[in-house]
């Protein structure tokens, strides 16, 4: 188990050196065009060959792609073009925002999706089986934005029970996360059922199982001690996997309502061309993203002994 941790730490390393290179080529490899970003589009020939010199970029490519990972590395991650501050100052406090929302609705979904998919596993092809697929599948398939356009309606305009915008102007209101949580749980919390349900499902139709049922063991406790831990081996690599998505994926609920996490910041930055940010919530998205891989492979082994022993 420790080889396997070890390649695969190899493996994360590697794979974020790939991508910081590929993402370095595409917004650093012309000098120019940066130089042009940061000074305006107005800005005189001179004025960015000066600060071209003056920022270190007449050095080879090589050497600038190395100073620019270990800036990375020590949290130097450049200056924000369009809010003129540190892009650490601004990418930490939007990062803790959007962990806030996401643990919150990874929590509640991760719960729902558990007790639903087994009450459907365990009695497959029933009338409560069905009914927990359909609402499962109807849920999935509606967008985020159209969700979000429906609460608002019903909780905003016409009961008035709930702030329409997450923005935290006056400090944090547990009210104002009401909704952008609601939206993504109505939207995730189906497909992590249905995964629940068909792992279940499977595993209830085993041999082991159904032998445990023949010897008069609860059927509880066979639910409980014998099927669940075997059940969950697919539900809860797809469910890790999942945190990388309410890293990135929240963008359309963050920009719906205003919440400024770390989803509205890439969406601002992206629309004002704000490089020094999207390279910095690009590799913060990489290294959420093959942790989130590391996370659940190491899990996999862990609740599978054929691969922890093997």
């Amino acid at each position: 188990m420790l080889a396997l941790a070890i390649r695969r730490l190899v493996s994360m390393i590697l794979i974020m050196a790939v991508i910081s290179f590929i993402l370095f080529l595409i917004f650093e490899a012309d000098k120019l065009n940066v130089a042009t970003k940061v000074l305006g589009a107005y800005s005189t020939m001179e004025q960015r060959l000066l600060w071209l010199e003056n920022n270190g970029y007449n050095a080879p490519f090589l050497e600038r792609y190395l100073s620019w990972v270990w800036g990375f590395v020590t949290g130097d991650w450049g200056t924000s073009l369009q809010y003129q501050a540190k892009v650490s100052e601004l990418l930490w406090p939007r990062l803790l925002n959007t962990a806030l929302l996401g643990g919150t609705v990874f929590a509640i979904t991760v719960a729902i999706a558990l007790v639903l998919g087994i009450l459907s596993g365990i009695a497959e092809g029933s009338f409560r089986d069905r009914a927990i697929t359909v609402a499962s599948v109807f849920t999935t398939s509606i967008p985020e934005f159209a969700s979000a356009t429906l609460l608002v309606a019903i909780f905003v305009f016409w009961l008035d029970l709930l702030p329409g915008t997450s923005s935290f102007t006056d400090g944090f209101a547990l009210d104002q996360l009401v909704l952008p949580v609601a939206v993504l749980v109505i939207y995730n919390f189906g497909y992590y059922t249905r995964m629940t349900r068909a792992s279940m499902a499977e595993v209830m139709t085993s041999q082991y199982i159904r032998t445990a049922v023949l010897k008069g063991i609860p059927f509880k406790r066979v639910v409980m001690r014998h099927a669940l831990r075997n059940a969950l081996i697919a539900p809860f690599t797809v469910m890790v996997l999942q945190l990388n998505y309410l890293l990135s994926g929240v963008i359309v609920v963050e920009v719906f309502f205003a919440y400024r996490g770390f989803g509205k910041l890439l969406y601002d930055a992206a629309l004002f061309g704000d490089i020094f940010v999207i390279e910095a919530c690009t590799m913060i998205a990489v290294i959420v993203a093959v942790s989130s891989q590391f996370i659940s492979d190491m899990g996999y082994m862990l609740l599978n002994p054929r691969i922890r022993f093997g």
